[in-house]
């Protein structure tokens, strides 16, 4: 019996091998992901489950087609809107530094809008899929139907940049005056850690920040890029009536804030996903080998462990801004979306919230993500869940003083403990003690 367990354990070793060698890119697809034909649930789903049932109508505008009623019903702002002018999109063809993507955004979806595009292009937070793409043709005549997209979008949305798993990404080129980007330049994924100096390439960015460099709003008459960059007229942008015409998007600004608030909760969300997948393949792993061996069915090996430690660990750096570019000066953006994010909260008795922000040395007045709110992060399988609620701990009680985490005054730390006592409900209880 024992040599029989044993054989069906190499059967397994060796399928797995084999399984991860041809398809190392999209282990997701395998159970118990199955990112592919899992039916999602995200807001997305919920909102075509309300078209279904005739509980919402999607009103059509003559020029934005489903866009306006799309951002309404998921409660995304318009201040959050951000102009890309890179061919790197599905609709490639309508993208030009005059005819730019809007992208908008809020805790839980992206949404992308193309001046006569065929579709709006939709990235949902899902807590089970990671990032779930849709798709939603704009014409009137065609009832509102969210399509789930499981092809193309995975190309680039599953790769390294995105912790391997379908996820967002946010990139930083030099772009010619067609819009295409110049790859054997310079090609960067952008996160809060990336120097503002090589962020926002092939975006448009209104407001100040000072003598702060960046390459947003820069366009490049030919494909050899010069060194240093000259971006001087891209700097301190207020307005961009002479770069585009503004009256066809809604709202004329590409706001500053907005850019770094995107790119940090891609990463956030990113590194989520990464820690669900892993836990979960991991826990389903250790599972089969339990039964095979004929152990207890609740072992947990030292590689699941390790998994669960490696991605948890990661995804609490993120969480606590671990390497974040510093500011040298102030920075405001142009359309009050700052403002409307800060009012958000969730607000603790002294009305202080993770979502206040500073934007004068670093993005956050008390750095700690405000998507440790979010369903993707309650969701979290229990595993990896309880790592990352004990290692927060250990290192916002002092328990941990490693060099990782020294950017965290022992203020930031007491702050942020005292905010999440006020508004998350569900802490462990060795945080409330």
């Amino acid at each position: 019996m024992r040599v029989i367990a044993l054989f069906q354990c190499l059967l397994a070793i060796v399928h797995l091998a084999i399984a991860s060698d041809l398809r190392a890119d999209d282990d997701f697809e395998w159970p118990p992901i199955s990112y592919s034909t899992s039916t999602p649930e995200n807001c997305i789903s919920r909102l075509q489950d309300r078209l279904d049932r005739d509980e919402l109508q999607l009103e059509h505008h003559e020029t934005f087609g489903y866009l306006p009623a799309v951002l309404k019903a998921l409660e995304v702002p318009i201040a959050s809107q951000m102009f890309v002018f890179s061919k790197t999109s599905l609709q490639v063809r309508y993208i030009t530094p005059r005819t730019p993507r809007a992208i908008y955004f809020n805790d839980d979806v992206y949404v992308g809008y193309c001046q006569r595009g065929d579709v709006l292009e939709i990235s949902a937070v899902d807590p089970q899929l990671g990032t779930a793409f849709y798709t939603l043709d704009q014409r009137s005549e065609v009832k509102p139907k969210f399509e789930r997209r499981v092809d193309n979008c995975l190309v680039c949305h599953s790769s390294y940049r995105t912790e391997a798993v379908p996820g967002h990404l946010i990139r930083s080129l030099f772009i010619d005056a067609g819009g295409q980007p110049i790859f054997s330049a310079r090609s960067r994924s952008v996160d809060h850690t990336t120097p503002m100096d090589q962020r926002w390439g092939g975006w448009y960015v209104t407001g100040t920040h000072g003598s702060q460099k960046h390459i947003g709003n820069l366009i490049l008459k030919t494909r050899n890029v010069p060194e240093p960059v000259d971006n001087t007229a891209g700097h301190n942008v207020s307005e961009l009536n002479d770069r585009l015409d503004v009256k066809k998007y809604l709202s004329p600004h590409s706001d500053i804030v907005a850019l770094m608030l995107l790119e940090h909760q891609a990463l956030v969300h990113n590194r989520l996903t990464k820690a669900n997948f892993d836990t979960r393949q991991a826990v389903d792993y250790d599972i089969m080998m339990n039964r095979t061996l004929e152990k207890p069915e609740a072992t947990q090996s030292e590689t699941t462990t390790r998994r669960i430690k490696s991605t948890g660990d990661r995804l609490v750096e993120a969480f606590l801004l671990v390497r974040e570019a510093k500011l040298t000066e102030p920075i405001k953006g142009t359309s009050g979306y700052a403002e409307q994010f800060q009012k958000r909260g969730p607000h603790d008795t002294q009305g202080r919230s993770l979502r206040d922000l500073d934007l004068t040395t670093r993005m956050f007045k008390y750095p700690c993500s405000y998507l440790i709110y979010s369903e993707a992060f309650d969701r979290l399988p229990r595993p990896s869940k309880d790592y990352v609620w004990q290692r927060l701990w250990d290192v916002l009680s002092g328990n941990d003083p490693s060099g990782n985490f020294a950017h965290l005054t022992a203020a930031d730390r007491q702050s942020i403990i005292e905010i999440l006592r006020d508004t998350k409900s569900d802490l462990p209880t060795y945080w409330k003690q």
